[in-house]
């Protein structure tokens, strides 16, 4: 299947190697056995934070960096109107593949993907969704706060932004990168970078910086033995957090 779009403008805010890391993964993105694992057991609790901090049911929803739709369709299957964007071609290929097929037993999902950065749709979109969602995106991005800013122009005033990511910290090196890549190899190696990993006091910088007000932070602890992932007051290693536009 073709992304039969106009070539992307030069990247201002990304990384051609990374978006090629990704890419690779894009045939087993929806594997649950797979590579992208880890992303097929946080997926629940990542909508579950979701819909804790904001509804979507109704709503219009922007999931940036997408990858291969995990949350998007997740969150379109919650009832939202969900538009989703990423810089990968093949990552949305596979995500516009699936939701074909998703719709012939839900043929009410509404997703639209976007091959596209989120500063571009900031550009032409201002103003336009009640929740914009960065999962695990803004650790593989070379200025971070560029994402925050442009994620907080997209949204209608009440709107609420929710963001994770890692905490960089000895604790997220040995759990994210040592033993999730090396030992584990839960993910491939060169996944993270831990000069990327964020700190909950430079997200929250950056959120008050593009004049959004934060709501929450919360830790989520990943147990790849059981398959588990649970919230948690520990933000050592993974967490969450929540902001809100002004009305």
């Amino acid at each position: 299947m073709e992304t039969r779009q106009a070539p992307l403008p030069a990247l201002r805010n990304a990384d051609q190697a990374e978006l090629d890391r990704f890419a690779e993964l894009a045939s087993r993105w929806w594997d649950p056995e797979g590579p992208q694992q880890p992303l097929h057991v946080l997926n629940p609790l990542r909508l579950d934070y979701i819909r804790a901090q904001a509804p979507v049911e109704g709503r219009a929803v922007l999931d940036v960096g997408c990858g291969g739709g995990l949350l998007s369709e997740a969150l379109a299957r919650a009832g939202a109107r969900v538009t989703a964007l990423d810089l990968a071609p093949e990552l949305i290929d596979v995500a516009r593949l699936h939701l074909l097929e998703a719709r012939q037993t839900q043929p009410d999902l509404q997703v639209e993907y976007l091959l596209t950065s989120v500063e571009q749709l900031a550009e032409e979109r201002p103003g336009t969704f009640d929740v914009v969602c960065c999962m695990e995106m803004i650790e593989h991005v070379p200025d971070p706060g560029s994402v925050v800013a442009a994620c907080a122009r997209l949204l209608r005033p009440g709107g609420t932004l929710v963001m994770s990511t890692i905490n960089r910290t000895p604790a997220a090196f040995a759990l994210a990168i040592v033993g999730a890549e090396y030992v584990a190899r839960l993910l491939p190696r060169g996944t993270h970078r831990y000069a990327q990993f964020v700190r909950p006091s430079e997200l929250a910088a950056w959120i008050r910086a593009a004049g959004l007000q934060a709501d929450d932070v919360t830790g989520v602890l990943y147990d790849p033995v059981r398959r588990r992932a649970s919230l948690s007051s520990l933000t050592a290693v993974n967490y969450m957090a929540a902001a809100h536009r002004p009305a």
